[in-house]
Protein backbone atom coordinates (compact mmCIF):
# COMPACT_ATOMS: atom_id res chain seq x y z
CA UNK A 1 0.00 0.00 0.00
CA UNK A 2 1.10 3.35 -0.90
CA UNK A 3 0.30 6.32 1.75
CA UNK A 4 1.30 9.84 1.02
CA UNK A 5 -0.37 12.82 3.06
CA UNK A 6 -1.13 15.66 1.11
CA UNK A 7 -0.11 19.04 2.99
CA UNK A 8 -2.68 21.04 4.24
CA UNK A 9 -3.48 23.36 1.21
CA UNK A 10 -2.03 27.32 2.56
CA UNK A 11 -4.84 29.74 2.53
CA UNK A 12 -4.65 32.63 -0.43
CA UNK A 13 -6.84 35.58 1.58
CA UNK A 14 -6.14 37.00 4.91
CA UNK A 15 -9.20 36.90 7.62
CA UNK A 16 -6.72 39.24 10.15
CA UNK A 17 -5.72 41.76 8.38
CA UNK A 18 -7.44 44.22 5.31
CA UNK A 19 -7.17 47.42 2.96
CA UNK A 20 -9.89 50.00 3.16
CA UNK A 21 -9.56 51.97 -0.15
CA UNK A 22 -11.39 55.03 0.34
CA UNK A 23 -12.14 57.63 -2.81
CA UNK A 24 -11.06 60.96 -2.56
CA UNK A 25 -11.78 64.55 -4.28
CA UNK A 26 -9.47 66.81 -4.23
CA UNK A 27 -7.00 69.01 -6.22
CA UNK A 28 -3.18 68.22 -5.45
CA UNK A 29 -0.80 67.64 -2.71
CA UNK A 30 2.61 68.89 -2.27
CA UNK A 31 5.13 66.13 -3.35
CA UNK A 32 6.05 65.94 -0.01
CA UNK A 33 3.01 65.03 1.78
CA UNK A 34 3.48 61.69 3.94
CA UNK A 35 3.42 63.10 7.22
CA UNK A 36 0.72 65.67 6.60
CA UNK A 37 -1.49 63.24 5.46
CA UNK A 38 -1.03 61.00 8.76
CA UNK A 39 -1.48 64.42 10.59
CA UNK A 40 -4.99 64.86 8.85
CA UNK A 41 -6.23 60.90 8.86
CA UNK A 42 -5.10 60.54 12.82
CA UNK A 43 -7.14 63.76 13.76
CA UNK A 44 -10.20 61.97 12.55
CA UNK A 45 -8.82 58.75 13.93
CA UNK A 46 -7.26 59.31 16.84
CA UNK A 47 -6.88 55.27 17.83
CA UNK A 48 -4.81 54.97 14.48
CA UNK A 49 -1.63 56.44 16.30
CA UNK A 50 -2.33 53.40 19.17
CA UNK A 51 -2.35 50.37 16.14
CA UNK A 52 0.72 49.17 15.87
CA UNK A 53 -0.38 46.73 12.68
CA UNK A 54 -2.30 49.98 10.86
CA UNK A 55 -0.97 51.87 8.17
CA UNK A 56 -1.47 54.77 5.39
CA UNK A 57 -0.42 53.27 2.03
CA UNK A 58 1.40 56.31 -0.04
CA UNK A 59 -1.11 57.95 -2.29
CA UNK A 60 -1.01 56.58 -6.14
CA UNK A 61 -1.16 60.07 -7.78
CA UNK A 62 -0.15 61.60 -11.51
CA UNK A 63 3.81 63.41 -11.78
CA UNK A 64 3.61 66.93 -11.48
CA UNK A 65 3.91 68.83 -14.49
CA UNK A 66 0.99 69.02 -16.63
CA UNK A 67 2.61 71.84 -18.53
CA UNK A 68 2.70 74.16 -15.58
CA UNK A 69 6.87 74.72 -13.83
CA UNK A 70 7.07 74.61 -10.28
CA UNK A 71 8.88 77.13 -8.47
CA UNK A 72 11.21 74.99 -6.85
CA UNK A 73 11.30 71.04 -5.83
CA UNK A 74 9.98 71.60 -2.44
CA UNK A 75 6.79 73.30 -3.75
CA UNK A 76 5.72 70.94 -6.54
CA UNK A 77 2.48 69.81 -6.08
CA UNK A 78 1.26 66.57 -7.18
CA UNK A 79 -2.11 65.96 -9.34
CA UNK A 80 -4.75 64.07 -7.83
CA UNK A 81 -7.17 61.87 -10.61
CA UNK A 82 -10.49 60.25 -10.21
CA UNK A 83 -8.45 57.02 -9.69
CA UNK A 84 -6.15 58.52 -6.64
CA UNK A 85 -7.51 56.50 -3.12
CA UNK A 86 -6.36 56.73 0.59
CA UNK A 87 -5.55 53.38 1.32
CA UNK A 88 -5.59 52.02 5.14
CA UNK A 89 -4.48 49.00 6.22
CA UNK A 90 -5.97 47.51 9.39
CA UNK A 91 -6.43 44.57 11.18
CA UNK A 92 -10.45 43.08 10.26
CA UNK A 93 -11.46 43.78 13.72
CA UNK A 94 -10.73 47.77 13.34
CA UNK A 95 -12.49 48.72 9.87
CA UNK A 96 -15.92 49.29 11.40
CA UNK A 97 -13.69 51.42 13.80
CA UNK A 98 -12.94 54.20 10.70
CA UNK A 99 -16.89 55.21 9.97
CA UNK A 100 -16.13 59.09 11.19
CA UNK A 101 -13.62 59.03 8.17
CA UNK A 102 -16.80 58.39 5.71
CA UNK A 103 -17.46 62.13 4.19
CA UNK A 104 -15.00 63.90 6.23
CA UNK A 105 -13.00 66.72 4.62
CA UNK A 106 -9.23 66.23 5.28
CA UNK A 107 -6.77 69.63 5.67
CA UNK A 108 -3.41 68.21 4.44
CA UNK A 109 -1.33 71.66 4.56
CA UNK A 110 -3.72 73.73 3.62
CA UNK A 111 -5.13 71.22 0.53
CA UNK A 112 -8.33 69.72 1.43
CA UNK A 113 -9.52 65.92 0.46
CA UNK A 114 -12.70 64.79 0.91
CA UNK A 115 -13.13 61.10 1.47
CA UNK A 116 -16.01 58.93 0.07
CA UNK A 117 -17.16 56.13 1.33
CA UNK A 118 -14.69 52.68 1.41
CA UNK A 119 -14.38 49.44 -0.24
CA UNK A 120 -13.22 46.70 1.64
CA UNK A 121 -10.13 44.96 -0.25
CA UNK A 122 -9.01 41.62 1.60
CA UNK A 123 -5.60 40.75 1.39
CA UNK A 124 -4.72 37.83 -1.16
CA UNK A 125 -1.47 35.86 -1.72
CA UNK A 126 0.79 37.02 -4.17
CA UNK A 127 4.03 36.05 -5.22
CA UNK A 128 5.45 39.11 -5.68
CA UNK A 129 5.00 42.05 -3.78
CA UNK A 130 6.15 45.66 -3.63
CA UNK A 131 6.77 48.50 -0.90
CA UNK A 132 7.44 51.49 -2.10
CA UNK A 133 9.57 52.52 1.17
CA UNK A 134 11.12 50.81 3.88
CA UNK A 135 13.51 52.69 6.07
CA UNK A 136 17.06 52.76 4.88
CA UNK A 137 19.40 53.65 8.02
CA UNK A 138 22.63 53.48 5.97
CA UNK A 139 21.32 56.04 3.12
CA UNK A 140 24.81 54.81 1.22
CA UNK A 141 25.19 51.66 0.94
CA UNK A 142 23.21 49.40 -0.57
CA UNK A 143 24.41 46.18 0.26
CA UNK A 144 23.95 46.79 4.03
CA UNK A 145 20.40 47.96 3.44
CA UNK A 146 19.66 44.32 1.24
CA UNK A 147 21.18 42.49 4.04
CA UNK A 148 19.16 44.09 6.74
CA UNK A 149 16.07 43.44 4.73
CA UNK A 150 17.25 39.89 4.24
CA UNK A 151 17.78 39.27 8.02
CA UNK A 152 14.30 41.43 8.77
CA UNK A 153 12.51 38.77 6.47
CA UNK A 154 14.10 35.64 7.56
CA UNK A 155 13.11 36.30 11.47
CA UNK A 156 9.23 36.72 10.14
CA UNK A 157 9.92 32.92 8.08
CA UNK A 158 10.40 34.66 4.77
CA UNK A 159 12.46 32.51 3.01
CA UNK A 160 14.25 34.89 0.34
CA UNK A 161 14.58 33.80 -3.68
CA UNK A 162 14.51 36.81 -5.34
CA UNK A 163 14.77 40.38 -4.08
CA UNK A 164 15.35 43.94 -5.71
CA UNK A 165 16.19 46.73 -4.34
CA UNK A 166 15.32 49.86 -5.67
CA UNK A 167 14.98 53.55 -5.27
CA UNK A 168 15.91 55.78 -3.04
CA UNK A 169 13.51 58.46 -1.33
CA UNK A 170 13.72 60.86 1.49
CA UNK A 171 10.13 61.36 4.11
CA UNK A 172 10.41 64.75 5.68
CA UNK A 173 9.28 65.00 9.34
CA UNK A 174 9.20 67.80 12.16
CA UNK A 175 11.78 65.61 13.20
CA UNK A 176 14.03 65.45 10.74
CA UNK A 177 14.18 63.55 7.49
CA UNK A 178 13.45 59.77 6.64
CA UNK A 179 15.90 57.87 3.76
CA UNK A 180 13.83 55.03 2.34
CA UNK A 181 14.35 52.22 -0.21
CA UNK A 182 11.88 50.58 -2.62
CA UNK A 183 12.16 46.79 -1.96
CA UNK A 184 10.58 43.76 -4.40
CA UNK A 185 10.36 40.56 -3.64
CA UNK A 186 9.34 37.46 -5.56
CA UNK A 187 9.14 33.87 -5.68
CA UNK A 188 7.05 33.88 -2.30
CA UNK A 189 4.42 31.43 -0.96
CA UNK A 190 1.21 32.02 -0.32
CA UNK A 191 1.55 31.94 3.85
CA UNK A 192 4.70 34.32 3.26
CA UNK A 193 3.62 36.86 1.37
CA UNK A 194 0.69 37.10 3.56
CA UNK A 195 2.40 36.83 6.43
CA UNK A 196 4.29 40.22 4.95
CA UNK A 197 1.65 41.99 4.34
CA UNK A 198 -0.04 41.69 7.30
CA UNK A 199 2.88 42.13 9.49
CA UNK A 200 5.33 44.30 7.60
CA UNK A 201 8.29 45.27 7.82
CA UNK A 202 10.26 48.14 9.74
CA UNK A 203 8.93 51.05 11.16
CA UNK A 204 6.86 54.52 10.77
CA UNK A 205 3.05 52.39 9.03
CA UNK A 206 1.45 55.38 8.98
CA UNK A 207 4.05 57.30 6.69
CA UNK A 208 3.38 54.50 4.42
CA UNK A 209 6.70 53.08 4.93
CA UNK A 210 6.99 49.01 5.27
CA UNK A 211 3.72 48.39 3.65
CA UNK A 212 3.86 45.13 0.76
CA UNK A 213 1.11 45.26 -2.27
CA UNK A 214 0.66 42.95 -5.53
CA UNK A 215 3.30 43.93 -7.79
CA UNK A 216 2.46 42.15 -11.43
CA UNK A 217 6.11 40.92 -11.73
CA UNK A 218 9.22 41.15 -10.92
CA UNK A 219 10.59 41.46 -14.70
CA UNK A 220 10.40 44.81 -15.57
CA UNK A 221 12.93 45.73 -13.23
CA UNK A 222 14.99 48.62 -14.90
CA UNK A 223 14.43 51.24 -13.15
CA UNK A 224 11.34 50.57 -11.22
CA UNK A 225 10.89 52.79 -7.79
Amino acid sequence: MTWIDTPDEEPTISSEMLDLVFPIAGGRLPVDHAHALAEAVTRVLPWLAECPDAGIHPLSVAAPGNGWTPPGAAESLLILSRRTRLRLRLPATRARATESLRGASLDVVGHALTIGAPRVHPLRATETLYARHLIDSRTADEPRFVAASETALRALGIEVRKLVCGRQRRIDTPRGGLHTRSLLLADLRPAESLRLQAQGLGPHRLLGCGLFVAHKSIAPVAGYG
